[in-house]
């Protein structure tokens, strides 16, 4: 099958076929997946947690990843052509993350995303169109393979592991690339396709982290007024902004560490323009916990703006705001922050 696209003039601009590999690094590839997995997996969403991710024995999974469902998706990627070993490595992989609990799962998804929030709320806005059940956290693993030439020696091991009840997939892609540098990919699966449809389903690599300026430009005109407060509150209240790829938490410090008070995030994240709660941070770190969080929770319950978010509460700023109510949300926060400073950080 020939591929065009069709200039301003009619004329047809021929696409022709190319290995990856010659102009382009794995890493590239990666990069690619990691943006668009819904369309290497024919619709099927896959929330990518983690690049390069270092196992116990010191090898590295490309890209891993997690379904609607909590299972984990690990995937090997390949430019070119997939060698003897490509389904071994992959095994080996398997073994590792097989016995990961979700908060190591968490940590791998914290590293990578630079966020302090948590995968659960994360996979909760990415999923939230298709589930609302309560997760159960790497039950399972799916194996991919995702390389420019499955060579039949992969394809015929990898369905014979299918039928051994091993849950492999293999999918295949094409590159190419016409005579003014527009680049075009197909991708199949080669093995598996069905059931993958029917099922649904600490990183050495790291997204590259927003700051204040870049976040302020993201926002409309309502969120420009509640963040540009919020920062000038965390000025005078010395508190800390740690930023993530899209958002940021902001910390009360302590000598001996810190505790997030609230996350922010921008219009164009899974959370749309909106503050969450950080009652987790305070769970894992405060004295008293329960108390502080119930008092909390209440507050800005009374407040109004914020609805149930899982675990957290979140205030979606996507209505007009006045100055008042501003005011009254800092009030909040800042008699919050006198009791995280009363009660203390937990073995201080």
């Amino acid at each position: 099958m020939k591929l065009f696209t069709i200039d301003k003039n009619g004329k047809f601009l021929q696409f022709k076929e190319q290995e990856f590999k010659e102009e382009n690094k794995e890493v590239d590839l990666e990069i690619l997946l990691e943006k668009n997995p819904e369309y290497f997996f024919d619709n099927s969403k896959i929330l990518i947690i983690g690049r390069q991710v270092t196992t116990n024995l010191n090898t590295f999974i490309d890209l891993l990843g997690v379904d609607q469902f909590g299972n984990t998706v690990v995937i090997e990627l390949k430019r070119g052509k997939t060698p003897r070993e490509t389904l071994a490595q992959l095994i080996e992989y398997a073994s590792f993350i097989d016995n990961l609990d979700y908060d190591q799962l968490n940590e791998i998804y914290q590293d990578f995303s630079g966020e302090d929030a948590s995968l659960e709320d994360y996979h909760q806005e990415y999923y939230k169109s298709e589930i609302d059940d309560k997760v159960s956290w790497n039950k399972s693993s799916k194996l991919v393979i995702v390389a420019s030439n499955i060579t039949t020696e992969i394809k015929q091991t990898a369905m014979y592991l299918r039928k051994k009840g091993l849950d492999v997939y293999c999918v295949e892609f094409k590159y190419f690339v016409n005579n003014v540098d527009n680049k075009m990919i197909s991708c199949d699966f080669v093995v598996g396709d069905e059931e993958f449809l029917r099922t649904k389903i600490s990183s050495a690599a790291q997204l590259p982290k927003t700051d204040k300026d870049k976040f302020v430009t993201t926002l409309d005109n309502n969120g420009k007024l509640i963040f540009e407060s919020l920062f000038k509150f965390a000025e005078q209240e010395k508190l800390i902004f740690r930023w993530g790829s899209k958002g940021f938490s902001l910390n009360q410090t302590f000598d001996n560490g810190f505790v997030g008070l609230v996350f922010g995030y921008p219009p164009n994240s899974v959370y749309k323009q909106s503050l969450y709660t950080g009652f987790e941070e305070i769970s894992k770190k405060i004295n008293n916990a329960d108390s502080v969080i119930e008092f909390y929770k209440s507050e800005l319950e009374k407040f109004g703006k914020f609805e149930q978010a899982k675990s957290n509460l979140k205030w979606v700023i996507n209505r007009n705001i006045t100055t008042l109510e501003i005011e009254n949300y800092l009030d909040i926060l800042k008699r919050v922050i006198e009791k995280i400073k009363t009660e203390g950080l937990k073995n201080e």
